[in-house]
């Protein structure tokens, strides 16, 4: 799985800060870090900007390239923006990817050609103005406006990626077994198959922090068994790090990680996970099977759902 760092991104108010005040510092810090931690392409989250989004973006990039050497995602929705840095990526020899696209008219049409012009990956959200409540039509908008408008526009197949739209458990939870159902659906629709990526960390907005954590990993187990390519995530995340080794590796040698094991093979095999692979006696394992409960639309979320 293509591990994408999510960390420089503006919501965090030290990367404003930075960014505000040219301050390369901290940005750069946080760029050594993810890397060093596992992620093979950073997003680089700067808002829209509309005073100086087209001085910032190509800034930025010149900031990270300094300190890091790996493709970067530029996602803002201020298309001058996201062109300026384009072109930076393009004299500096950086490969690049858009965040992103979707199947809005508006958005398709002024994004999808900067990705064929600058030879860049791009993450196309499998939704148009408004948001698909099922696998089914989330499915049907990236084959019927999505795909053909890539290939009207010769664009490589294998630098689209889709996204099959992560919502948080707080409040809409039952889109989570639409996730990994579109995941599945979209394997199916081509050979070979179209990409997908996540914004994993999605699945746990507005959830309290010391939680985050479990809910992501455990979720990303369910969607690499579901056969998921690519993930914007917390690269520093070192429990999240270690489910993903296990997964890929198919080897655990803990009960718990043979525990994530067991979940990421029941979600690719569309099944619900059997609670004889749970030791009820082991407090972790307890959490991580309640986890699933919650993201497979089985029992509701609520803050306290692990002290039920």
């Amino acid at each position: 799985m293509l591990k994408i760092g999510e960390n420089i991104q503006i919501l965090n108010k030290r990367v404003r800060e930075a960014l505000d005040n040219r301050d390369p510092a901290y940005l750069q810090r946080l760029a050594r870090a993810q890397v060093e931690h596992g992620a093979q392409m950073l997003d680089l989250n700067t808002g829209p900007r509309k005073k100086d989004g087209t001085e910032v973006m190509p800034w930025l990039i010149e900031v990270v390239h300094e300190v890091v050497n790996v493709p970067l995602s530029l996602d803002t929705i201020n298309a001058a923006a996201l062109e300026a840095g384009l072109r930076k990526c393009q004299e500096l020899g950086i490969g690049a990817m858009i965040n992103s696209t979707s199947a809005d008219p508006d958005r398709l049409n002024s994004t999808m050609p900067l990705a064929v012009k600058y030879g860049a990956d791009i993450i196309a959200l499998t939704m148009g103005k408004n948001l698909p409540n099922t696998a089914d039509e989330r499915v049907e908008l990236a084959v019927s406006v999505i795909m053909p408008k890539a290939l009207e526009l010769g664009l490589d197949p294998q630098k689209l990626y889709f996204d099959p739209l992560v919502l948080t458990v707080n409040g809409t939870q039952e889109h989570a077994p639409e996730t990994l159902n579109a995941i599945r659906y979209l394997r199916a629709v081509s050979d070979p198959a179209p990409k997908t990526v996540v914004g994993l960390s999605n699945i746990s907005n507005s959830v309290p922090s010391e939680n985050r954590s479990l809910i992501n990993r455990t979720f990303l187990a369910m969607l690499l068994g579901a056969g998921l390519d690519a993930a914007i995530l917390d690269p520093l995340d070192e429990k999240q790090n270690r489910v993903i080794e296990v997964v890929e590796s198919k080897e655990a040698s803990t009960p718990v990680e043979r525990l994530y094991l067991a979940i990421s093979e029941a979600a690719a095999a569309g099944e619900s996970l059997d609670e004889s692979a749970v030791d009820f006696a082991d407090p972790e394992q307890v959490a991580i099977w309640r986890t699933v409960q919650i993201l497979e639309n089985r029992i509701i979320y609520a803050h306290s759902y692990l002290q039920a």
